[in-house]
């Protein structure tokens, strides 16, 4: 198994990095993340203005995965995800879905233990670790770790946990695989701009289909299918998913866009990732009743 330490932390997708380790498909990969925030709230007390904002938002990478080319799909299955026992919210002011009101900047720090996030006295939410930050290099030029694309990027999916599977489309030799940004919980939307902020480990495997891809990313849980489109407004985002969604409709089973167009009203369901950052989440969730993995790559 390959080990690769949250000391090798990029702040960009980018074709130009240089790998910082080489794994074949199949092969397991032990990734150590840091928290959102860099590591760098330790103290509740701490001025959220002396933090470095270039250390934020980091993921572990980027792992060149041998055989991958543009074109192919990077099959990402999360075979497990490890929490550390203490995290860090933040509310930071004009930031959020209520960036427009008045209010100060402020950290929390959350202990987390016997499978809960302790909130506050008698507030106990259960833990559901999940991935924020998870994707590949774009096929030219950067992109922050902090946004999110085709390519991936910080999603922030709730259903981004162990036992799911992320189809991600290859625009570069070798992928460039990162991972980052863990939260112990995070309901969708995330409104106030950050989650219980976390460190900790993931195992993941990967694996390829050569020579098709999905148009956005594809999640894959037990009972479902997600694409995972965005753009500059949550309406933008619903277009593109919905669309997506369609289309693998109309190729699941023959039909017009018409009939494909009706049935999406009945069988799929537009679900909010997050809406907080520079680029809005939607996911298109499609029931594995009515919906095969090969009509979402194209």
């Amino acid at each position: 198994m390959k080990v690769v330490r949250r000391t090798r932390v990029i702040y960009s997708f980018s074709p130009r990095r240089k790998p910082v380790e080489y794994v074949k498909p199949q092969e397991l990969v032990l990734f150590e993340t840091e928290d959102a925030l860099g590591g760098q709230v330790t103290d509740e007390t701490v001025s959220l203005n002396t933090l470095d904002w270039a250390k934020v938002d980091g993921a572990t990478g980027p792992v060149f995965v041998k055989s991958a080319e543009p074109g192919d799909t990077l099959v990402v299955e999360v075979l497990d995800i490890r929490i550390n026992e203490r995290g860090v919210m933040v509310t930071i002011p004009k930031q959020g879905i209520l960036g427009g009101k008045k209010f100060k900047p402020s950290a929390k720090l959350i202990g987390i233990s016997r499978g809960r996030v302790n909130f506050e006295k008698g507030m106990r939410i259960k833990v559901n670790p999940m991935i924020g930050t998870i994707g590949v290099s774009p096929a030219s030029g950067s992109v922050p770790s902090g946004f999110l694309g085709r390519h991936g990027g910080n999603m922030d999916v709730k259903e981004l946990t162990a036992g799911s599977r992320l189809y991600l489309p290859v625009f570069s030799k070798g992928a460039l695989f990162a991972v980052g940004d863990l939260h112990a919980v995070q309901a969708d939307g995330e409104l106030c701009v950050s989650s219980v902020e976390v460190a900790g480990e993931v195992l993941l495997r990967f694996n390829l289909v050569k020579g098709r891809c999905p148009v956005w990313p594809v999640l894959e849980s037990r009972d479902s299918f997600a694409i995972l489109a965005c753009g500059d407004t949550l309406d933008e985002a619903a277009v593109s998913a919905t669309d997506c969604a369609v289309a693998a409709l109309t190729r699941e089973y023959d039909w017009a866009f018409e009939k494909a167009y009706m049935f999406g009203s009945l069988a799929v369901n537009l679900e909010i990732n997050q809406a907080v950052d520079p680029k809005k989440g939607v996911r298109a969730v499609i029931s594995k009743e009515f919906m095969s993995r090969d009509s979402l790559l194209t």
